[in-house]
This record gives structure tokens, C-alpha cells and sequence, in this order.
């Protein structure tokens, strides 16, 4: 319902300005590892040097003298980018390193190089799209630099074949003498493999000329397979090898013998068969598949420099547990490294996050060998990157790498300074930022965090809600804890009737977020038919006056007020007896209709209404792009934004009023920003170098710590900032 003073107040907007930026330290909140990265690389110009790609994350490189991951990527602003397709570090200049960026298609995709290991990046727009968060994100290498003439460059593309550049990825051109040139654009929520892998044989060339001898796989399913170039890269035949497999991953050892990885689909998902092969340079082919390998299928190959017969191949989707196998003739014998390997991961408890222990690795398609030790292997997973220097004894190489996906976080009153909700790995309780965290959210166990919520006068009460990333949950999507979030009960729903005269249980899906009231003693859930429960959610009675899908939070002060944004009636209301019913707001009217407003992801948005943990009947709407404050318990609104466009927010410490943070827009300059007068003025306080894509999912201040504010990002886990010169 439009009235005339919710219209008044559109019209008449605080004045903002945008003060100078504020100096910010900010540094990533500790997990270790914690996401998907597709491979793994180890340069052969210098010892100690490595990079790894993410698929969502950006691109990391190990620092020896540092002990720890750099990542390379902090200052794109490009969201595309930091899903990165592939990595070439130059093979003999250890300060040159090439990537292939870009997220999937339809997005933005380049070639970005560097002269200081990713220091500092020059980006290539190029016309052939790259899929580095599709599936077949783990394929490859797609780049490849030539080990004879590094300013030789030829990179595989998904949907448009092979393509050359002979200037260090400055400009590129097709190459038109190869058997694939592409499938052309794919379906809608579809992807092809494409050419999966290049290499260049560098005993087939020497030091300034270009290797003679090239390798190209392609993880398309019709057609060859496998390709061999014998005139540096100009013309092409195929090259037989197991019927009906994809040729995923490849590797050539010092003596230019090729491995290839073989799998029945292009991963990470979904593969049910594989097969390894060795090649000759004349292109015949030997199948040297472990003989005991189980189902599932083969993806990444990697050699030793050092011992041209040692090769390691990598399992995926195998139903007893992926594994990576080792031999060392050539693949005539293979032995099993997983089988009695040694883990340990206590620098990373969170890895235990499923109420199992850490087991060797899921979606195993990066794999490297060092060229300067080949006892030193490395290998990447779903969740972490796991390194040996003895073929037996494992442990997270993680130090630096954030690479997760957050949805949501709360900063309480008391109790740990930060509760997170992550997707695939829960959520945690994080008593101290630096370390990384112990799994809590366990009974139920969800793999995705979805609601947070705690009760403002007893901050031990905490609610969540969530889902599991591989179906519905299977007995409940809700819990309640009674000591700051260490330990879990289940809440179920009773059946609600539906409309076809049926019953179902409606919070097996993740979409019913819950809320706690300020004593604890009272949660409502809002399903088609809200409930409430006074017992823990033992019982439960309906809730009166509030309409399917509307977003009901509670007042953090006030033990029996509870508020919900009615999107079907358009009506801001507000319960004053413990949530049983509602009512609307006399004298209240919203900025407009609330259609617009309406969360755009689902069960994973974040709140559009926020009551403050400061005063009670204190809320903080998000309408459209616009940030409105109530002081009157929801009866007036007043717009604090002014001429920012919000896109997320959360309330901090302040003097007399909270201090607004908030990730949008003001002017033409995107960011994180603060404002300590209620909007009056807003303070840009990241700065270039801290854009992380401008990926991101939550916000929230500190409710204790002045300045302290936590930002939830997508793929590069969670940061938290605090002045560099105090509170100003």
C-alpha cells in the first residue's frame, strides 16, 4: 500500500555525502583452506614456487620466505575473474606467470598476465569464454606455455577450440589446422568440455625455438579424443586411445613420454569410469590402468622432472573414496598412497565438519609432483589442499587460502566476538579469529548455514536454519542451542495441512527461518503457516495475522515483541505477546510496496529487517536499494541511506547511535562503507586493494568493538576490518 507518507519519504531523502575514506587493516578470519580448488601447479624455473587456482576464489601463490599462501587477486574488481580456468607459470622465468580468468559463460573472461608473480596483473579481454566455476572447472592445463620458446603460449577453449599467441598472451589467434574447433555456445545452464589440455614435449625443440612436438586433449564426447602436433601446433591428427572415454588431464615426462587421465565425464560430479594411458612420441598408446582402482574415474596425471618413470594419477567419484596412485616404472605397477596414509590435520580441526574425520579427499583434480624433490607431492580437494614430503605423512598446505563461500554471519552481544554460516562446511562459532575453527554445528548436521539468530537478553540462545547441498534434510533443518552455539538440539515442525487437503512437513527443505525472542524462551518459524513454540519446539501453536512467506524477526530488547514484513499484504506488523499474533503498526506505513523488496536468492538472502541489539523497538529496514531507520518500534520510518544504493548491511558499536556499515553503491564508486551519524555521511573504508571480486554475501558490525565490522565475501571466506588509526 503506496500512502502519502511513505511517499513523502521517497521524496524526501537524507542528504548523504561521501566523506574521505577511512584507512582500513583487514584480515581474513581463519578457516584454512575450506573450498574447491581445481589444481595445483609447481614451476619448474625455481624451487619452493607454486600457484593454485579456485574456482571461485581467485588465484593464490605459495610464498617459500613467508611460509604461506599470497593470494594474487585481492584488488579485482571484476567478479568474473576470480573464477580462474587455468595457470601457466612460465617454465623458465620464475617471475612470469599467465592465467585464463573468467566465471562461466556470458561473463567477462581475459588473459591476465604478470611480470611479478601476480603481483600485479595486465588483462587481455579475449573473444572465446572460459568456465572457471562450470563444471570441467578441474580439466587441464588449458594454458600452456612452450618450455623451449616461453612467449609461446596456446590455450584450450570450451566452446571455440585451440588458440595461439606468440607474444606472451598479448593477442591471440585461432588455430585453424586443429580437428576441434569447438562446439559453439552452449545451452542455457550448459557448458562443454572443450580442448581440456596442451602441452609441448620440450624434448622435441631447443632453448628459442618452438617445440616441434604438441599434445591437445579434448573433453568433448563425440569425436577423437586425443591429438598429436608434430610442426609446432600448425596441423594435427588424432591419436587412439580408450573407446568412449574423455581425455581429462595429461602429463609429459623428461623423457617425452605422455599420460593421459581419461574419464567418462568432465567432472567434478558425475564420473563413473576412467582409464590411464601411456603415450610414445610416435603416438601409440599403452593402457596402464591400476589394476585394483575401483569405479569412478581418472583425473589428474602429474610427473617427476627428476625421475622421467615416476607418474601420479589421481581417482574422482569413487564410491570407496578417492586416492591418488603412485608408480614408479611407467605406470607397470602402481602403488596405492592413500591406502595407509597418515593425516593430520590439526591446524585445520574444521575438516571434521560432517561429524566424520577427514578423510583423503573428495573431487581430487589437481595433483602436482615437485620437480625439485618428487617426494614432495601435493594434491587439492573440495575442501583443502593436502601436501607429503614422505609418501606417507599428510597434512593441509592451507596457510593463507580462504577460499569458501559465506552466507551468512552474527556478531552478539556476548560470547564469541562471530558465529558464521558457510555453504558446503556449516558454520562456526569463532572464539578466536586467528585459528581455525572446530566444527559445532552438528545435530542436526546441514551443510549449508542458511538463519542465524540469537536472543538479545540471553545471548547463550541461538537458533539456525539450513539445508544439505545433496538433497533435503533428513529429519530436521532447525536446532536451537542454549550455549552460545556449541552444541545443538533438533527443532522439527509438526505437519502443516495443505491446500489440497494433505499434511506435510514444511522444514525439511531449508526455507522456514526461525527466530528467537530477546529472553530466549520463544521461537517463530515462518512456514506457509507460521508457528511459534514456548517449549524448545517441543509444541507448537499457529501463529495469527501474518501471511505465507513473510519475514519475522524479533525485537533484541523487548523479551515479547516480535515484528514481520507481510509481503502479501504489504504491511509492516508487529506482535506484542510472544509472537502469537500480529497486528499492524498504528500510524505505520512502508516506503512503498514491499513486491520489489522481496529477497532475490531465496532461503540464502539475507534479512531485509533488522532490530537492533542496542534499544529496543530500534529497526533498521532494507527497502529496494534504500536503508530506513525506526526508533517508535516500527510506527515510523525514516530513510538513513540517502543517495547510496545498499545492497547489504549490518549495525556495529557507535556513540549515540549504531554505526551503519554497508556494501553498495554511491556515485559511480562500488565498496564497503560507514557511517557513524546515521547516514548523514558515508566513508568509503575498503580501498582498491581490497575488492576481492566485489563478491559478497553479509555484513555485520561489532556490537562491542568500535569500528570492528565483518564481511562476508563469495569465495574468499570472511574478513574482518578495524581502523588502522582507531575510531575516528
Amino acid at each position: 500500500m503506496w500512502s502519502r507518507i511513505g511517499a513523502m519519504m521517497l521524496a524526501a531523502p537524507v542528504l548523504v555525502a561521501a566523506t574521505a575514506p577511512v584507512p582500513y587493516r583487514w584480515t581474513n578470519v581463519t578457516i584454512g583452506g575450506g573450498g574447491y580448488a581445481p589444481n595445483i601447479l609447481m614451476s619448474s624455473a625455481e624451487p619452493s614456487l607454486a600457484y593454485l587456482r579456485t574456482d571461485m576464489g581467485g588465484a593464490y601463490r605459495w610464498d617459500s620466505a613467508a611460509s604461506r599462501w599470497i593470494p594474487l587477486q585481492d584488488d579485482n574488481a571484476e567478479s568474473s575473474f576470480m573464477g580462474v580456468e587455468a595457470i601457466a607459470p612460465d617454465p623458465v622465468d620464475p617471475d612470469i606467470v599467465t592465467m585464463a580468468a573468467g566465471m562461466g559463460y556470458g561473463q567477462p573472461s581475459a588473459i591476465l598476465r604478470s611480470a611479478d608473480r601476480g603481483a600485479r596483473w595486465s588483462v587481455v579481454p579475449v573473444p572465446f569464454a572460459m568456465g572457471g566455476n562450470e563444471a570441467g572447472r578441474g580439466l587441464g592445463e588449458r594454458l600452456s606455455a612452450d618450455p623451449n620458446r616461453p612467449s609461446t603460449l596456446l590455450f584450450g577453449s570450451r566452446h571455440d577450440g585451440l588458440w595461439r599467441s606468440d607474444d606472451r598472451g598479448a593477442t591471440w589467434r585461432k588455430v585453424d589446422g586443429f580437428p576441434r574447433p569447438g562446439l559453439g555456445k552452449p545451452e542455457r545452464r550448459q557448458t562443454h568440455g572443450g580442448v581440456s589440455f596442451v602441452l609441448a614435449d620440450p624434448s622435441s625443440g631447443r632453448s628459442g625455438g618452438v617445440s616441434r612436438r604438441w599434445w591437445a586433449g579434448s573433453a568433448d564426447e563425440s569425436g577423437d579424443h586425443l591429438f598429436l602436433s608434430e610442426d609446432g601446433a600448425v596441423t594435427w591428427r588424432a591419436v587412439s586411445g580408450p573407446e568412449g572415454l574423455l581425455a581429462v588431464k595429461g602429463a609429459i615426462a623428461g623423457d617425452g613420454t605422455l599420460f593421459v587421465g581419461y574419464a567418462s565425464g568432465i567432472g567434478p560430479s558425475g564420473v563413473k569410469t576412467g582409464a590411464v594411458w601411456r603415450f610414445g612420441a610416435d603416438g601409440r598408446g599403452t593402457a596402464i590402468t591400476p589394476a585394483d582402482h575401483g569405479n569412478g574415474g581418472f583425473f589428474e596425471v602429474a610427473t617427476a622432472r627428476t625421475s622421467p618413470a615416476t607418474v601420479a594419477v589421481s581417482t574422482i567419484n569413487r564410491s570407496s573414496g578417492d586416492t591418488v596412485w603412485l608408480s614408479n616404472d611407467s605406470g607397470r605397477s602402481w602403488r596405492d598412497l592413500g591406502k595407509d596414509a597418515r593425516r593430520d590435520v590439526s591446524a585445520t580441526p574444521f575438516l571434521g565438519h560432517d561429524g566424520k574425520d577427514a578423510d583423503f579427499g573428495h573431487w581430487i583434480t589437481g595433483l602436482a609432483i615437485d620437480p625439485f624433490d618428487a617426494r614432495h607431492i601435493a594434491y587439492t580437494t573440495g575442501a583443502t589442499v593436502y601436501a607429503t614430503k614422505d609418501l606417507a605423512n599428510w597434512a593441509p598446505w592451507t596457510r593463507g587460502i580462504e577460499q569458501t563461500a559465506v552466507i551468512t554471519l552474527v556478531s552478539p552481544t556476548d560470547g564469541p566476538p562471530l558465529v558464521s554460516g558457510f555453504g558446503d562446511l556449516a558454520g562456526f562459532v569463532h572464539d578466536d579469529l586467528e585459528r581455525s575453527p572446530r566444527p559445532r554445528f552438528t545435530n542436526p548436521y546441514l551443510s549449508n548455514t542458511n538463519r542465524l539468530d540469537y536472543a538479545g537478553l540471553a545471548p547463550r540462545r541461538w537458533v539456525r536454519g539450513g539445508s544439505l547441498f545433496d538433497g533435503w534434510p533428513r529429519e530436521a533443518s532447525l536446532a536451537i542451542s542454549s550455549d552460545g552455539g556449541r552444541s545443538w538440539s533438533p527443532i522439527k515442525l509438526p505437519p502443516i495441512p495443505q491446500a489440497d487437503g494433505s499434511t506435510r512437513r514444511e522444514d525439511l527443505n531449508g526455507e522456514t527461518p526461525p527466530a528467537v525472542s530477546a529472553d530466549g524462551k520463544l521461537i517463530v518459524v515462518s512456514a506457509s503457516r507460521p508457528m511459534v513454540s514456548d517449549d524448545d519446539g517441543r509444541r507448537w501453536s499457529p501463529v495469527e495475522g501474518v501471511s505465507r512467506g513473510s519475514e519475522i524477526v524479533a525485537d533484541k530488547r523487548i523479551a515479547n515483541r516480535f515484528y514481520a514484513l507481510d509481503f502479501a499484504t504489504d504491511r509492516l506488523l508487529r506482535s506484542n505477546d510472544g509472537g502469537r499474533r500480529f497486528r499492524s503498526i498504528d500510524g505505520a506505513s512502508l516506503p512503498g510496496p514491499l513486491d520489489g523488496a522481496r529477497p532475490t536468492r531465496g532461503r540464502e538472502s539475507q534479512p531485509r529487517l533488522v532490530a537492533s541489539p542496542f534499544a529496543g523497538g530500534e529497526l533498521f529496514l532494507h527497502w529496494w536499494q534504500g536503508l530506513f531507520r525506526s526508533s517508535d518500534g516500527g510506527k515510523s520510518l525514516v530513510p538513513v541511506s540517502g543517495d547510496l544504493k545498499v545492497e547489504l548491511f549490518g549495525l556495529g558499536k557507535g556513540t549515540v547511535h549504531p554505526t551503519l556499515y554497508a556494501v553498495g553503491k554511491l556515485g559511480d564508486v562500488r565498496g564497503i562503507w560507514r557511517s557513524d551519524d546515521l547516514g548523514r555521511n558515508w566513508a568509503r573504508i575498503n580501498d582498491d586493494a581490497h575488492q576481492w571480486g566485489l563478491r559478497f554475501r553479509a555484513i555485520s558490525g561489532d556490537p562491542r568493538r568500535a569500528g570492528r565490522v565483518y564481511v562476508a565475501t563469495d569465495g574468499r571466506g570472511i574478513f574482518y576490518g578495524d581502523p588502522t588509526g582507531g575510531v575516528q
